[in-house]
């Protein structure tokens, strides 16, 4: 599968996912949403990619923003539409997916770009990243789940001033706030990235997918988290994986799991 607009690259378990619009500063348009919803797509049918690393081209941008030229002149209607298609097909779709999903945030992660960072499962950022919510200076709103992620993530408090003022804060802040995990040098940025997944993959990656099930369903409206903790967690005991990890422990030895 060629793409224009992102790079796709797997190695050792790690499948890398490049927004590559350097010149726009990886800005999204509706090309590189469908194109990232393919990426994902078949890293999901790729039985070796294992951990998904997200990240942006060029040492300037994760993601600007999302590409304003091409919604300048909607209507009330295709702004709806475009907020819903964008969120069904990328953002939903990150959030909910059974691959552990790193967002390495490289400069820039602004409006669309920081909803895109915050539906990864987690987030690292590079010393010199900048982060905000800046649509209300457009007269909208964030539109790709924004207005939800930032407070459940950040605290409604702090979701607020960054949405009113439509302002940025750096990798410290959002380290404070508990935006992103970890800050470290742009140089370092992807290396680190790499060895927290090589830290994922050593464990199993049935149990981690249940887990991402049943973590989300806490913030799911009408879903009692509980109720698919314990379902997830019956149904782990059903895996190949269960029984080798428990055999590996009992007879201390490290466990190779088969990912069944």
């Amino acid at each position: 599968m060629k793409f224009t607009n992102i790079l796709f690259e797997n190695n050792n378990g790690i499948t890398t996912i490049t927004i590559n619009r350097p010149s726009k500063l990886n800005a999204l348009n509706k090309a590189t949403i469908h194109e990232l919803h393919l990426a994902f797509n078949k890293a999901q049918e790729d039985k070796d990619a294992k951990v998904i690393l997200l990240t942006g081209s060029g040492e300037k941008a994760f993601v600007a923003g999302a590409d304003i030229s091409e919604f300048a002149d909607f209507s009330r209607e295709e702004g709806e539409r475009l907020a819903a298609e964008g969120q069904t097909q990328l953002f939903d779709y990150v959030a909910n997916f059974s691959k552990p999903v790193i967002a390495a945030i490289n400069g820039f992660a602004l409006g669309g770009g920081l909803e895109l960072a915050m539906a990864a499962h987690f987030r690292i950022a590079s010393d010199n990243a900048k982060m905000g919510l800046p649509e209300v200076s457009l007269g909208v709103i964030p539109g790709y789940g924004g207005t939800q992620r930032l407070p459940q993530l950040v605290g409604k408090g702090r979701a607020f001033e960054m949405i009113m003022t439509a302002g940025m804060i750096d990798a410290r802040q959002a380290l404070e706030y508990n935006l992103v995990n970890h800050v470290t040098t742009p140089e370092d940025l992807l290396s680190l990235a790499e060895q927290i997944a090589g830290k994922i993959m050593k464990n199993s990656m049935v149990a981690i997918s249940a887990a991402i099930k049943a973590v989300n369903a806490n913030y799911e409206d009408g879903v009692n988290g509980f109720e698919i903790e314990i379902e997830e967690f019956g149904r782990s005991f059903g895996t190949e994986d269960f029984k080798e990890g428990t055999s590996a422990f009992l007879n201390k030895r490290k466990a190779d799991f088969p990912g069944k």
